[in-house]
């Protein structure tokens, strides 16, 4: 499980969010992001018992920078606010369906699916769910998603129907998405409970479906 200090770590990175006080603090952060890497170790080990896939990441390999790249960015702060963990379920550095856990105090959530991909996979993805939209529907429809997962996120979205497809087409609104991921919050109490490990691998079992379908996408 989570430790409560690596939630106060993160509380106090956000107010003192400098340089200067982070290298204080460093080993503060070392201690957090280990905590942080054997909750992923241990999700990792039951997860592969459904998606073999992620059987040989680590959470080392696993848990995001938490240094910023504020090149482009008009926020200079240097440091992230949170652990962003991603379990890729395809080889490393390719593009494709993941799970995702997000640890951030107020702000925790599990998601999972393929976030923004490329022009040439979104548009696989349209084309499989346009040729198979029973499955799709019964995956995101599914008793066990909707216990989790209300429907898929739907913040980025196409104003008009994508190319290729009617703008009557009895499914353009699943059409129109650009990002086909399905995300659930958690509370720090979930998260500091001794069976986090059990809950989060439960949800992401749920997403072993939606992510098998969009590889499938992807890949023919």
């Amino acid at each position: 499980m989570l430790h409560q200090t690596t939630f106060d770590f993160l509380a106090e990175l956000a107010i003192n969010n400098n340089r200067e006080w982070f290298m204080a603090n460093k080993p503060r952060y070392e201690t957090a992001r280990k905590n942080v890497e054997e909750l992923v170790d241990a999700i990792i080990k039951k997860l592969a018992t459904i998606d073999p896939a992620v059987a040989g990441l680590t959470g080392k390999k696993s848990v995001m920078r938490i240094y910023r790249d504020v090149r482009f960015s008009k926020d200079k702060s240097p440091y992230k606010k949170n652990f962003g963990i991603v379990l890729g379920t395809t080889e490393k550095g390719v593009n494709g369906p993941c799970y995702y856990l997000h640890v951030e105090p107020g702000q925790c959530f599990v998601a999972g699916g393929y976030w923004m991909p490329p022009a040439d996979h979104v548009k696989a993805i349209r084309q499989e769910i346009d040729y198979n939209t029973e499955e799709f529907k019964s995956i995101i429809g599914g008793k066990g998603f909707k216990q989790y997962f209300k429907e898929l996120d739907v913040e980025e979205k196409l104003k008009t129907a994508p190319k290729g497809y009617p703008s009557d087409h009895p499914d353009i609104e699943l059409l129109k998405l650009k990002s086909y991921t399905a995300s659930t919050q958690l509370n720090a109490k979930e998260l500091l409970d001794n069976k986090v490990v059990d809950k989060i691998v439960n949800i992401f079992s749920e997403l072993f479906l939606l992510n098998q379908f969009l590889q499938n996408a992807i890949s023919s």
